[in-house]
């Protein structure tokens, strides 16, 4: 149902900490415009866990305004109260968007027993089409492949988001679930092997930056055109790490100010990367031609 590269969108904010409408509205564009195949506002990437529940529904209504059809939205919803995240979907789902990407619950790291009726209780509340987003990295829990498959026969939970970054998990994973049901990348770097092995595309950090280069990669990669998916991957595998160098969207949020996309500015706990880190960000952005002489260096601060 999703398939092709997706952007989980950063979050502009003010240096007064405000959301940035016209920033944003500005970067939906941006986006349309380079043939993005689909749109990911208020997930992990866009700093949700600090947006108030009347600002991450401006952002997907705002999201899906400039879309406007041309391409599909899946908005983010997850969290560790289920009843909770059932509210937001409603709510969500009243904007029309095409879709709801939800993280497992964090923190309180729920069995696997635990995520089969979480998920289930969500995709009973909704006819929106559902797919997880598993990346124990950050949430401290992993989805099994068994679990995956259990809830693949749900009708409306249609993919996974799969950020394990274990390339065995990921082959049995594709191994066991419908052919109809979407595992997506979760890691830039792990796109083209995981397109190889079956998956349908990439859920993106990289895409915020260079939207048109990485949509072309991994189109490339599910035409089977492995060649030009290598060569681009190869001149971008840089910028790919740099994104990580700190905390995501710490990274990826400086390096679009250096591009002139963006205020530097994010909510704490996220704060500016260090200024070591900004060094190396910038060694990666200047040979591909990604910095913008008009912006404004950020400070240490």
């Amino acid at each position: 149902m999703f398939s092709g590269c997706g952007t989980a969108l950063v979050t502009p904010f003010r240096s007064d900490g405000g959301l940035d409408e016209s920033t944003h509205r500005r970067l939906v564009r941006r986006q349309v415009e380079a043939g993005i195949d689909f749109l990911v506002p208020c997930g992990t990437t866009g700093e949700s866990p600090t947006l108030t529940h009347e600002e991450h529904l401006r952002v997907v209504e705002i999201t899906v305004k400039e879309a406007a059809g041309r391409v599909p939205v899946i908005a983010g919803a997850g969290g560790y109260n289920t009843a909770e995240v059932i509210s937001l979907i409603a709510d969500i789902q009243k904007l029309g968007v095409d879709g709801i990407l939800s993280v497992t619950p964090y923190y309180n790291k729920p069995t696997q027993e635990g995520l089969v009726q979480h998920y289930t209780a969500i995709a009973k509340s909704t006819s929106l089409p559902i797919v997880i987003y598993s990346v124990q990295g950050r949430t401290g829990v992993n989805v099994e492949a068994a679990t995956l498959v259990r809830l693949a026969e749900l009708p409306n939970i249609v993919g996974v988001k799969e950020a394990s970054g274990n390339i065995s998990q990921m082959s049995s994973i594709l191994a066991r679930v419908p052919d109809s049901f979407d595992v997506l990348s979760g890691d830039d770097a792990l796109a083209l092997p995981l397109i190889a092995l079956g998956g349908r595309g990439i859920i993106s950090v990289i895409s915020n930056e260079i939207p048109a280069e990485f949509t072309q990669l991994t189109q490339a990669a599910l035409a089977g055109d492995f060649a030009t998916a290598r060569s681009l991957q190869k001149k971008y595998q840089a910028l790919m790490e740099a994104n990580f160098y700190e905390a995501n969207p710490g990274p990826v949020k400086f390096a679009m100010a250096r591009m002139g996309l963006l205020e530097l500015a994010y909510r704490l706990p996220m704060v500016t990367p260090e200024l070591a880190t900004q060094r190396k960000m910038e060694a990666v952005l200047e040979p591909l031609g990604l910095l913008h002489a008009a912006s404004v260096p950020a400070s240490h601060n």
